[in-house]
């Protein structure tokens, strides 16, 4: 290995000067260099960008995955450099544990169809948050952490070396060339040391005043030279925080993407949840379907039924066409979602429309009869607002 004493000991004299004109700075004691208004102001705009991207980034990953383990050691596995094993989400796990309990109780009674259908529903569920999770990070978080890890990265870099390397010999030269231009001019309380001392008819000879003028000469030099190694930093930099407007548009794009995933999201998992609901809807009163047992068996679907709830033979019976009602007990109702009748004597419902409801002794207090003109049939009471 390659040992440079010289060289050792003159980054240590840059590296001991820069500290001490940063110090003078601080101190009010030396120059310091000062940029335009618009170069701050896109300064400021970079670290406003920053900061906010990552709040944003961390608080998503918080959404995207609430488990504080599961994050950590996903963030392991990318350190390394080795892919994420896949991990099922709450809703298969949920939905598996059902279809076992399922087989357990028997598929063939009524609880037991039932946790088929909504273990099949929430293994449905737990894909389609699985894919939402998979396409979030790659159209959200993924640019986001590109942003922080990269451009911002080189634009750190970019800014110490403007700061810390450029300015401060920029600034240490600069008052260099002010401390000569002192020593030279009579009646300033600023001048070199020796010449408080010195008489005042002293006069310096020629090849003192030879080797103060190289000297002179010398810091203006390095004066130039630090000035211009400055003013090309300053325009990389600069260059680098423009490009902080098409990072915004960027993130934009990928915010209106993230926005359509987690649409397309929600709107999936409401169609299962509605096509759950028409499944166990058809368990009501007038189409609930039981096996058939010996009546005072221990397997009697009398068993399974509400008490309110009639006899198969009773629902079978009740027509729909001849249900008056009642002469006091009617209400208004608001339609909250949207309901195709999944048979005959079952009313169809729209969004945002009222109705007149009522109930019938003997009728499954989750249905009602609802009425629409000429119209009638059973209506789900989940999908209906109760008006007083």
């Amino acid at each position: 290995m390659d040992f440079n004493v010289r060289k050792l000991a003159a980054d240590a004299g840059i590296f001991f000067s820069r500290a001490v004109q940063f110090t003078e700075e601080k101190l009010g004691q030396a120059e310091k260099t000062e940029l335009d208004t618009h170069f701050e102001n896109l300064l400021s705009r970079a670290d406003c960008t920053k900061n906010w991207t990552e709040k944003i980034y961390r608080q998503t990953e918080v959404v995207l995955q609430p488990n504080p383990g599961a994050r950590i050691e996903e963030f392991l596995f990318e350190k390394l450099d080795r892919k994420v094993p896949p991990r099922p989400t709450n809703g298969e796990i949920l939905g598996q544990f059902m279809l076992e309990a399922a087989k357990e109780f028997g598929p063939g009674t009524p609880y037991g169809s039932t946790l088929i259908k909504v273990g099949d529903c929430q293994r449905r569920l737990g894909g389609a948050e699985r894919e939402f999770l998979q396409t979030s990070s790659i159209s959200f978080l993924t640019p986001l952490r590109n942003f922080l890890e990269g451009d911002w990265r080189t634009i750190s870099v970019s800014l110490t070396l403007l700061w810390y390397r450029f300015a401060r010999d920029s600034d240490a030269s600069k008052n260099v060339v002010l401390l000569a231009e002192r020593a030279e001019t009579p009646g300033e309380s600023a001048v070199p040391d020796f010449q408080e001392t010195r008489p005042c008819h002293y006069v310096l000879s020629a090849s003192a005043s030879a080797l103060w003028n190289e000297e002179l000469d010398k810091a203006e030099h390095e004066l130039c030279v630090a000035q211009t190694e400055f003013d090309r930093q300053a325009e990389v930099t600069r260059l680098l925080l423009e490009g902080i407007s098409s990072t915004h548009v960027n993130h934009l794009c990928c915010l209106c993407e993230f926005v359509e995933v987690q649409a397309m999201y929600y709107s999936q998992c409401h169609k299962y949840m509605q096509e759950l609901q028409k499944e166990l809807g058809r368990r009501s009163p007038h189409s609930l379907e039981v096996n058939s047992h010996p009546a005072g068996s221990p397997t009697d679907p009398s068993a399974f039924l509400p008490l309110n709830s009639p006899s198969p033979l009773e629902t079978d019976t009740l027509q729909i066409e001849e249900v008056q009602p009642p002469a006091s007990g009617t209400r208004k109702a608001k339609v909250l979602y949207d309901y195709d009748a999944a048979d005959s004597s079952e009313l169809s419902l729209r969004a945002d429309e009222l109705i007149t409801v009522y109930t019938v002794p003997g009728m499954d207090s989750d249905w009602l009869i609802g009425e629409r003109g000429n119209q009638k049939g059973t209506v789900p009471v989940t999908y209906l607002e109760l008006l007083s």
